[in-house]
């Protein structure tokens, strides 16, 4: 089946993936944009899931202040290469990260950070991870998506282990 350009290119859009990445989601599903796009993160994923044990020394320190001048967040993500470093999809993806950070103010990076003696007070354990781990929580951006999903689709786009290292977030009066 032959896919319109103008389908391919919505898919990239929604997606961030390759044109090439995008032709064969859509050849794989028939031509099913909602499918592509579903195959195409699982694709991300299993990529970065490939990619965790490369080091990745490189990166960059982002920042976001919020109007106000109320809350302040400092990130440090990481990748294998300062090329990567200096991409503008990259930056974005950290600005977009340290603005997330300050609008929802996760305790933790990824849920296996939560020491035990926090979870034995929780009644829901997924719950609490929704609201507290980077990671788990809902895109301010897209609430279609989840954190780990947009970390995965930068990985699979920009071919590199990429990692969310730390960050701190800073409110007046905490």
């Amino acid at each position: 089946m032959k896919n319109s350009v103008n389908t391919i290119k919505e898919l990239r859009d929604i997606t961030c993936s390759s044109i090439a990445h995008c032709k064969k989601a859509l050849e794989e599903t028939g031509g099913d944009i909602q499918q592509a796009v579903v195959l195409l993160r699982k694709q991300g994923l299993e990529i970065a899931a490939k990619k965790q044990s490369r080091a990745a020394k490189e990166g960059r320190i982002d920042c976001y202040i919020h109007h106000g001048n109320k809350i302040g967040v400092l990130l440090e993500v990481n990748c294998e290469s300062d090329f990567v470093a200096r991409n503008e999809e990259f930056i974005n993806f950290t600005k977009d990260l340290a603005m997330q950070i300050a609008a929802t103010s996760p305790e933790y990076i990824k849920k296996e950070e939560v020491p035990e003696e926090v979870l034995k007070h929780e009644k829901n354990k997924e719950d609490y991870y929704k609201h507290n781990c980077l990671l788990e929580q809902v895109f301010v951006k897209d609430p279609s998506l989840m954190i780990r999903d947009c970390l995965g689709s930068i990985v699979a786009k920009m071919g590199e282990n990429i990692v969310i290292r730390r960050f701190i977030r800073y409110k007046i009066g905490e």
